[in-house]
Protein backbone atom coordinates (compact mmCIF):
# COMPACT_ATOMS: atom_id res chain seq x y z
CA UNK A 1 0.00 0.00 0.00
CA UNK A 2 1.44 3.11 -1.23
CA UNK A 3 1.00 5.92 1.44
CA UNK A 4 -0.70 9.17 0.88
CA UNK A 5 -1.28 12.68 2.66
CA UNK A 6 -3.87 10.84 4.87
CA UNK A 7 -1.35 8.99 7.41
CA UNK A 8 -0.03 9.14 10.79
CA UNK A 9 2.35 12.49 9.77
CA UNK A 10 -0.54 14.27 9.03
CA UNK A 11 -1.72 16.19 12.38
CA UNK A 12 1.98 16.87 12.66
CA UNK A 13 2.39 18.85 9.80
CA UNK A 14 -1.01 20.80 10.17
CA UNK A 15 0.72 21.68 13.34
CA UNK A 16 3.55 22.63 11.54
CA UNK A 17 6.43 20.93 13.65
CA UNK A 18 9.83 19.96 11.96
CA UNK A 19 8.39 15.66 11.97
CA UNK A 20 11.02 12.60 11.73
CA UNK A 21 10.31 9.25 11.18
CA UNK A 22 12.62 6.93 12.91
CA UNK A 23 12.93 3.00 11.45
CA UNK A 24 15.86 0.34 12.42
CA UNK A 25 16.51 -2.68 9.91
CA UNK A 26 18.37 -6.01 11.05
CA UNK A 27 16.59 -6.95 14.22
CA UNK A 28 16.32 -10.87 12.88
CA UNK A 29 19.56 -11.61 10.92
CA UNK A 30 22.30 -13.81 12.77
CA UNK A 31 24.94 -11.32 10.86
CA UNK A 32 25.91 -7.92 10.16
CA UNK A 33 25.23 -4.72 12.29
CA UNK A 34 21.68 -3.23 13.01
CA UNK A 35 20.91 -0.23 11.27
CA UNK A 36 18.48 2.62 11.97
CA UNK A 37 17.49 5.89 10.00
CA UNK A 38 15.69 8.95 11.27
CA UNK A 39 14.48 11.42 8.26
CA UNK A 40 12.96 14.76 7.87
CA UNK A 41 10.53 14.83 4.80
CA UNK A 42 10.47 18.20 3.23
CA UNK A 43 5.96 18.65 3.07
CA UNK A 44 6.44 20.69 -0.17
CA UNK A 45 8.56 17.80 -1.42
CA UNK A 46 7.70 14.24 -0.73
CA UNK A 47 8.72 11.46 -2.61
CA UNK A 48 6.14 10.01 -4.45
CA UNK A 49 5.75 6.06 -3.72
CA UNK A 50 6.68 5.74 -0.23
CA UNK A 51 5.83 2.65 1.53
CA UNK A 52 7.14 -0.05 3.59
CA UNK A 53 10.45 -0.92 2.63
CA UNK A 54 9.77 -4.81 2.90
CA UNK A 55 6.81 -4.32 0.13
CA UNK A 56 9.26 -2.73 -2.08
CA UNK A 57 11.63 -4.39 -4.65
CA UNK A 58 15.39 -3.50 -4.38
CA UNK A 59 14.87 -1.49 -7.24
CA UNK A 60 12.21 0.59 -6.03
CA UNK A 61 13.70 0.85 -3.06
CA UNK A 62 17.21 2.50 -4.31
CA UNK A 63 15.30 4.34 -6.53
CA UNK A 64 13.04 6.05 -3.51
CA UNK A 65 16.44 5.83 -0.98
CA UNK A 66 18.34 8.42 -3.67
CA UNK A 67 14.86 10.94 -3.73
CA UNK A 68 14.71 10.68 -0.19
CA UNK A 69 18.61 11.93 -0.25
CA UNK A 70 18.15 14.55 -2.31
CA UNK A 71 15.00 15.64 -1.01
CA UNK A 72 14.78 15.28 2.90
CA UNK A 73 17.19 15.48 6.00
CA UNK A 74 18.68 11.87 6.74
CA UNK A 75 20.51 10.94 9.58
CA UNK A 76 21.63 7.10 10.22
CA UNK A 77 22.98 5.28 13.30
CA UNK A 78 24.24 1.74 13.55
CA UNK A 79 25.07 -0.29 16.42
CA UNK A 80 27.75 -3.42 15.54
CA UNK A 81 27.83 -7.00 16.30
CA UNK A 82 29.59 -6.45 19.80
CA UNK A 83 27.05 -3.89 21.04
CA UNK A 84 24.33 -6.59 20.23
CA UNK A 85 25.61 -9.49 21.98
CA UNK A 86 26.49 -6.88 24.70
CA UNK A 87 23.45 -5.17 25.24
CA UNK A 88 21.06 -7.46 23.05
CA UNK A 89 19.05 -7.13 20.24
CA UNK A 90 16.45 -4.66 21.40
CA UNK A 91 18.48 -2.08 23.34
CA UNK A 92 20.88 -2.25 20.31
CA UNK A 93 18.23 -1.12 18.30
CA UNK A 94 16.99 2.04 20.34
CA UNK A 95 20.63 2.36 20.83
CA UNK A 96 21.42 2.76 16.72
CA UNK A 97 17.70 4.61 16.97
CA UNK A 98 19.69 7.45 19.21
CA UNK A 99 21.92 7.59 17.00
CA UNK A 100 20.41 8.10 13.56
CA UNK A 101 18.65 10.77 15.19
CA UNK A 102 21.38 12.86 16.64
CA UNK A 103 23.35 12.79 13.00
CA UNK A 104 20.50 14.57 11.54
CA UNK A 105 21.69 18.07 10.64
CA UNK A 106 18.48 19.81 11.75
CA UNK A 107 16.66 18.87 15.50
CA UNK A 108 13.34 17.79 14.40
CA UNK A 109 10.22 19.07 16.98
CA UNK A 110 9.02 15.87 17.16
CA UNK A 111 9.25 12.11 16.48
CA UNK A 112 7.53 9.56 15.30
CA UNK A 113 9.36 5.95 16.16
CA UNK A 114 8.12 2.60 14.32
CA UNK A 115 7.51 0.02 17.16
CA UNK A 116 6.12 0.12 20.82
CA UNK A 117 9.19 1.00 22.77
CA UNK A 118 11.50 4.20 22.66
CA UNK A 119 15.08 5.32 22.84
CA UNK A 120 15.58 6.69 26.74
CA UNK A 121 17.77 9.51 25.35
CA UNK A 122 16.38 12.03 22.68
CA UNK A 123 15.89 15.51 21.41
CA UNK A 124 12.16 16.07 21.39
CA UNK A 125 8.87 14.66 22.21
CA UNK A 126 7.79 11.09 20.66
CA UNK A 127 5.55 9.05 19.79
CA UNK A 128 5.77 5.09 18.95
CA UNK A 129 3.55 3.72 16.15
CA UNK A 130 3.31 -0.26 15.76
CA UNK A 131 3.42 -1.12 11.88
CA UNK A 132 4.37 2.93 11.62
CA UNK A 133 6.41 1.96 8.05
CA UNK A 134 3.00 1.40 6.60
CA UNK A 135 0.98 4.46 8.49
CA UNK A 136 3.62 6.89 8.06
CA UNK A 137 5.14 8.37 5.44
CA UNK A 138 8.05 9.91 7.57
CA UNK A 139 8.81 6.42 9.19
CA UNK A 140 8.83 4.76 5.07
CA UNK A 141 11.43 6.89 4.46
CA UNK A 142 13.17 6.00 7.35
CA UNK A 143 12.59 2.16 6.61
CA UNK A 144 13.83 2.39 3.28
CA UNK A 145 16.96 4.51 3.87
CA UNK A 146 17.78 2.57 6.74
CA UNK A 147 17.14 -1.25 4.55
CA UNK A 148 19.01 0.10 1.55
CA UNK A 149 21.86 0.83 3.41
CA UNK A 150 22.09 -2.34 5.77
CA UNK A 151 21.55 -4.52 2.30
CA UNK A 152 24.69 -2.57 0.60
CA UNK A 153 26.64 -3.37 3.99
CA UNK A 154 26.04 -7.09 3.64
CA UNK A 155 26.66 -7.11 -0.03
CA UNK A 156 30.12 -6.04 0.63
CA UNK A 157 30.59 -8.51 3.44
CA UNK A 158 29.23 -11.02 1.29
CA UNK A 159 32.35 -10.31 -0.70
CA UNK A 160 34.47 -10.32 2.18
CA UNK A 161 33.19 -13.77 3.83
CA UNK A 162 31.75 -15.70 0.53
CA UNK A 163 29.23 -18.93 0.74
CA UNK A 164 26.72 -18.08 3.36
CA UNK A 165 24.91 -15.89 0.94
CA UNK A 166 24.76 -13.08 2.58
CA UNK A 167 24.25 -10.89 -0.91
CA UNK A 168 20.43 -12.32 -1.07
CA UNK A 169 19.57 -13.33 3.09
CA UNK A 170 21.54 -9.94 3.98
CA UNK A 171 22.19 -12.10 7.46
CA UNK A 172 18.86 -13.32 7.94
CA UNK A 173 18.43 -17.50 8.67
CA UNK A 174 17.90 -18.99 5.62
CA UNK A 175 18.73 -22.52 4.83
CA UNK A 176 21.57 -21.52 3.04
CA UNK A 177 23.20 -19.27 5.60
CA UNK A 178 22.17 -22.18 8.36
CA UNK A 179 24.06 -24.80 6.38
CA UNK A 180 27.16 -22.42 5.79
CA UNK A 181 27.24 -21.89 9.52
CA UNK A 182 28.01 -25.41 10.44
CA UNK A 183 29.92 -26.46 7.28
CA UNK A 184 31.98 -23.00 7.11
CA UNK A 185 31.95 -21.68 10.70
CA UNK A 186 31.32 -18.78 12.15
CA UNK A 187 32.67 -14.94 10.64
CA UNK A 188 33.80 -12.03 13.36
CA UNK A 189 30.44 -10.38 11.93
CA UNK A 190 27.93 -12.81 13.23
CA UNK A 191 26.18 -12.25 16.52
CA UNK A 192 26.87 -14.58 18.98
CA UNK A 193 23.98 -14.56 21.56
CA UNK A 194 21.48 -15.53 18.70
CA UNK A 195 20.69 -19.33 19.67
CA UNK A 196 21.68 -20.78 16.31
CA UNK A 197 25.16 -19.14 16.25
CA UNK A 198 25.40 -19.54 19.99
CA UNK A 199 24.52 -23.56 19.87
CA UNK A 200 27.25 -24.14 16.83
CA UNK A 201 29.85 -21.99 18.71
CA UNK A 202 28.92 -24.00 22.09
CA UNK A 203 28.28 -27.41 20.38
CA UNK A 204 29.88 -30.54 22.04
Amino acid sequence: MILTDDNVDSPFRAEGLRLAGVDEVGRGPLAGPVIAAAVILDPANIPEGLADSKALSAKKREFLNALILQSSWVGVGEANVEEIDEINILQASLLAMERAVSALPQVPQHLLVDGNKLPKTLPCPATAVVKGDARSQSIAAASIVAKTRRDAIMQDLAQQFPGYGWEKNAGYPTKQHREALVKIGLTPHHRRSFKPVHNILYQG
